[in-house]
């Protein structure tokens, strides 16, 4: 006869992150104040404002500017140069530098982004009809509707929503769903939705993280390239996209005559931006140049 040990179980219940989705799954951490921060959001700078920046603020003294003194015969020296004082010249120099010099803009450091994308929300709700398909040498989705019969309006700009997010799966999901959408529908399907997907692309761009970068300009040439009149529907927005293009577009490896492997996997930033341009402006029409011209004065 078996005897059966009296133990003690303590249940737990798992703690949800957010009272939105009440999922199991749900990733999402908000802020101390219940909310997160914008996607992209720009902080302000805490550094004290020099008052000498403003011109209504300086003061002058008449006859203190010292005047040059004017070339004695044999003052000079002899085409020498005094490395003592040019030393003690550069270190004051440096010195008032360090104490005058204006803050850093930061204009290529990553900016916030929260993870409360719509595709993370709607994918942890299960609403999206996909699933990832893991049989193969690389995943791949697997919809449960055909691609054609889904309402671009609703699904498209989901997606885009959710190129700025690295966690996976929501990375693969989102990446993956744009082309998905991008080169089985049709372009007349894709035109329409084209005013609907400024904000999401903006916000990724705003984020300035380098992957996500990468992304969004790779999404954008599919873009263009998937149906007529599509790059000419992008010339309006183009003072929404193209700041950051201004800011990235120097960013180039300077390595000398060493291989570039980033270059197979198209990740220089300053080669992926010229290449997203010259898309543009084949596919944006006459006025396409000249709107580019205007917010990028670099391009050619």
């Amino acid at each position: 006869m078996s005897v059966i040990k009296n133990e003690t179980y303590k249940m737990t219940t798992r703690e949800h992150h957010t009272k939105a989705t009440g999922s199991a799954f749900d990733t999402t951490r908000l802020g101390k104040n219940g909310s997160l921060v914008r996607a992209g959001a720009h902080t302000m700078s805490s550094s004290p404002v020099a008052e000498s920046a403003f011109g209504s603020s300086r003061q002058f003294r008449r006859g203190t500017a010292k005047r040059p003194s004017p070339l004695v015969k044999g003052a000079g020296s002899g085409g020498t140069v005094n490395r003592a004082a040019v030393t003690a010249r550069a270190a004051a120099a440096e010195g008032k530098q360090e104490e005058r010099g204006p803050p850093k803009a930061n204009a290529f450091k990553r900016r916030p982004n929260p993870p409360n994308s719509e595709l993370r929300r709607f994918y942890e709700r299960g609403d999206l009809p996909l699933n990832i398909d893991h049989s193969g040498v690389k995943s791949k989705l697997q919809w449960k509707v055909e691609i054609s019969k889904l309402d671009y309006h609703h699904y498209l700009p989901i997606f885009m929503d959710g190129l700025r997010e690295n966690e996976e799966p929501y990375r693969f999901i989102a990446e993956q769903g744009v082309y998905d959408l991008l080169q089985r529908g049709h372009g007349s399907k894709v035109l329409p939705v084209i005013p609907q997907l400024i904000i999401p692309l903006k916000n990724a761009l705003n984020t300035r993280d380098k992957k996500v970068l990468v992304r969004v300009f790779k999404i954008i040439q599919a873009l263009v390239t998937c149906g007529d009149l599509i790059g000419e529907a992008l010339v309006p927005y183009y003072r929404q996209l193209l700041p950051v293009f201004n800011i990235f577009k120097s960013k180039n490896v300077s390595i000398g005559d060493n291989i570039d492997y980033s270059q197979q996997k198209r990740e220089n930033l300053g080669e992926l931006i010229e290449e997203t341009l010259q898309k543009l402006e084949e596919t944006g029409g006459e006025d396409a140049f000249i709107n580019i011209k205007y917010m990028i004065p670099t391009y050619e």
